[in-house]
């Protein structure tokens, strides 16, 4: 049940922040998907402290990217909001499309609505620094940029070689 607002949904008497309802229905059904697969992983940890700390980041991970966690999606997001929006959401849709990428204008989709076009230079930029981490690689034409921040043109993100996305 979806509260008066439509910015909560209502389960049991208790108030929940409700999905951005601007993502794009494909890429929403991807990010709750890996959130349902998350939320296994925490279930199925048991006494493994390391995997439930893991899991539990997908899990916010995901919630963040859908809107449900971090910044209110109804409100004029600030810079470090859309940043921690965007890392989540590039984690998410990595790990849920294991092994495979991610074109930067899917994660603009999610996070920019309507006018995603103009969030593609954040989307660039914290690719660049995710990579910079060691969290992701940046990609064009299927090899590894050497400088993330110095790329035109088409690019993909893509888990580092060997490496879970974290």
């Amino acid at each position: 049940m979806t509260d008066h607002d439509r910015r909560h949904v209502v389960v049991d008497g208790r108030r929940w922040r409700a999905t951005d309802p601007s993502i794009p229905d494909a890429l929403r059904v991807e990010l709750v998907r890996e959130l349902m697969a998350a939320r296994r992983a925490v279930r199925t940890a048991g006494d493994d402290a390391a995997a439930e700390r893991a899991a539990r980041a997908r899990v916010k991970d995901a919630k963040v990217a859908l809107g449900e966690r971090g910044e209110p999606w109804w409100e004029a997001p600030s810079d470090e909001g859309r940043r921690l929006r965007v890392g989540a959401t590039l984690r998410t849709l990595l790990r849920s499309r294991d092994p495979g990428t991610v074109c930067p204008s899917d994660v603009a989709r999610v996070i920019g609505g309507a006018s995603w076009r103009s969030t593609m230079n954040l989307v660039r930029d914290a690719g660049a620094e995710l990579a910079d981490a060691g969290e992701l690689e940046v990609r064009q034409r299927g090899e590894r940029v050497p400088d993330p921040h110095d790329t035109r043109g088409p690019v993909r993100y893509a888990a580092p070689p060997g490496r879970p996305v974290p």
